[in-house]
């Protein structure tokens, strides 16, 4: 029986990458994007094999979120492997920013960092529990574990869906249902490329004793190695970061 996969974000960047890794291994993908359908549109025409979909979603919704799973589950009768990707983060750094938008940053990034992943593994978790069997792998950051002195509201989300992923694969064990998590470090995507390219990309990459950051398909190869994981290995959080940080 041919694989399902569902993508947050997964039409653009590092999200792109995983879809297109999936499609490549003959799983059917189910990406979820936000606002740009052109390049929805642009990927889905390009995935090899047959069966994939685009579905627009505001994630920082519950009830979106909610739609959005009926909408799939009318569709298909069976998720095989859900990959929360969809992320976002800026500077906000407390003595820069005034209390509005200090407070505005917490809010918008945990939103969709944390609360979003929380919301389509409740969902996630519903399917796979009926079917006895399933995969999902939250993306969370090396910033989880160090620390984000610029952007602590994008540190702390990914600390939190760290935790979340552990927490949950000690209670869907039972059920078969593999939860996983993947840490990358910095990844040269279209949002990064200017820092990458400004004043501030050589210390960046200097981070790593390789003197470069990942390329998105490094991080998607990861996925696909997990999505095959056994269930012995739920739990694991894999760091991906061009051995720039230990913990």
């Amino acid at each position: 029986m041919t694989r399902t996969a569902i993508v947050t974000g997964g039409t653009r960047g590092i999200g792109a990458a995983i879809s297109t890794a999936l499609a490549e291994n003959e799983m059917e993908v189910i990406m979820v994007y936000r606002t740009d359908l052109s390049a929805a549109r642009k990927l889905l025409s390009e995935l090899p094999g047959s069966g994939h979909e685009i579905y627009q979603c505001d994630l920082s919704s519950p009830q979106e979120i909610g739609r959005l799973f009926e909408q799939i589950t009318r569709q298909r009768d069976h998720i095989d492997l859900v990959v929360n990707n969809a992320g976002i983060g800026y500077h906000h750094p407390i003595d820069e920013v005034n209390y509005q938008s200090w407070q505005e940053a917490w809010k918008d990034i945990l939103a969709t960092n944390l609360i979003a992943p929380s919301n389509v593994c409740w969902q996630a978790a519903q399917i796979m529990k009926s079917q006895n069997s399933g995969h999902i792998i939250n993306i969370g950051s090396r910033g989880g574990y160090r620390g984000e002195p610029l952007m602590p509201a994008y540190g702390a989300s990914k600390a939190g869906l760290h935790s979340m992923t552990q927490s949950l694969a000690r209670y869907l064990a039972p059920h078969n249902v593999f939860v996983g998590g993947i840490a990358p470090g910095f990844v040269e995507t279209d949002m990064s490329r200017a820092r990458l390219e400004g004043k501030v990309g050589e210390r960046i990459k200097g981070q790593s004793p390789m003197n470069r950051v990942a390329q998105p398909e490094e991080i998607a190869h990861a996925v696909l190695q997990m999505s095959e994981s056994s269930m012995w290995m739920t739990g694991n959080v894999w760091d991906l970061n061009g051995a720039s940080y230990f913990h």
